[in-house]
């Protein structure tokens, strides 16, 4: 039995302005005050003596380790990001930034936001353009009917509304 697993496809390189504001706060929080408190306390865990057996020692060179590898995967992920800092021409599509409300086959309804993958956020209605409803979604207009496949089966979905607030303003 082989352990090859294809390569994910590419995410899609937008991101909104906030988006790249908030992992650009957490690459600033993670390089400039945790690792240094890590480091610290790695430091003086090495200090104590025998580190095979120094628990402090251990999980803060992991810890170490954690923050590393995300301060790597922030930097190359913010040199690919494209900042959308314009509304689209035609507001009345669906497109990147883009406010949507559906409502489904028994009339509930909900509202969510294109977003790129880096600022998915279920809680706040934030959907990636790279999902599948996301994928339905691009470039439709208000009326038009979306026609999913989830693992409940399939969704159908009506779009209600479309509406865009001015990159950079908080919503």
């Amino acid at each position: 039995m082989s352990r090859y697993r294809p390569p994910s496809p590419p995410m899609a390189p937008y991101i909104t302005v906030e988006g790249e504001q908030a992992l650009r706060a957490e690459l600033e929080q993670l390089w400039r005050f945790e690792r240094p408190i890590v480091t610290q306390s790695v430091t003086e865990a090495a200090a104590q003596g025998d580190r095979s057996e120094n628990a402090e020692y251990i999980y803060g060179k992991k810890r170490l380790r954690e923050i590393d590898s995300r301060v790597r995967f922030l930097r190359k992920r913010l040199e690919v990001l494209r900042v959308v800092r314009e509304l689209p021409t035609d507001i009345n599509k669906v497109y990147f930034g883009a406010w949507v409300e559906l409502e489904d086959e028994n009339g509930d309804s909900c509202r969510y936001r294109m977003v790129g993958p880096d600022e998915l956020d279920p809680a706040l209605g934030y959907i990636s353009i790279d999902s599948v409803l996301g994928r339905a979604l691009l470039g439709k207009t208000l009326d038009a009917e979306i026609i999913i496949q989830t693992p409940k089966g399939q969704r159908t979905y009506v779009i209600t509304a479309v509406s865009y607030q001015q990159p950079g303003a908080q919503s």
